[in-house]
């Protein structure tokens, strides 16, 4: 998995990071097929926002969260991007059960 953290009017510092990588571990415990994720923190005014493009084989998941604080917009992005990823992936296990369902009862004719 190759991580990018960029920011956007805000320094990336070493402790923000870590507790990224932290967060992004929960993701990747869930499904390991990740390519590629790209986290974009940004300051707007008082709202700190959170952005992230997750690549995973067929599909690009792309999730944004904002908060006066940069740590909750951080957490509250990898809330969101749990639940997708995990959307996803239960959705390409559906697909493959169906295909395999889809062989078997043809198999049997």
């Amino acid at each position: 998995m190759n991580l990018q953290i960029s920011g956007h009017h805000l320094e990336v510092t070493p402790a923000i990071h870590d507790y990224v990588t932290a967060k992004l571990e929960r993701v990747t415990r869930h499904f390991d097929h990740v390519i590629d994720v790209n986290v974009i923190l940004s300051v707007e005014k008082l709202r700190q926002k959170a952005e992230v493009t997750l690549h995973v084989p067929g599909k690009d998941i792309f999730v944004e969260a904002d908060d006066s604080d940069l740590y909750a917009a951080i957490d509250n992005l990898v809330d969101k991007l749990d639940r997708q990823v995990q959307k996803y992936k239960q959705k390409v296990q559906d697909h493959h059960r169906g295909d395999k369902a889809a062989v078997r009862s043809l198999a049997e004719e």
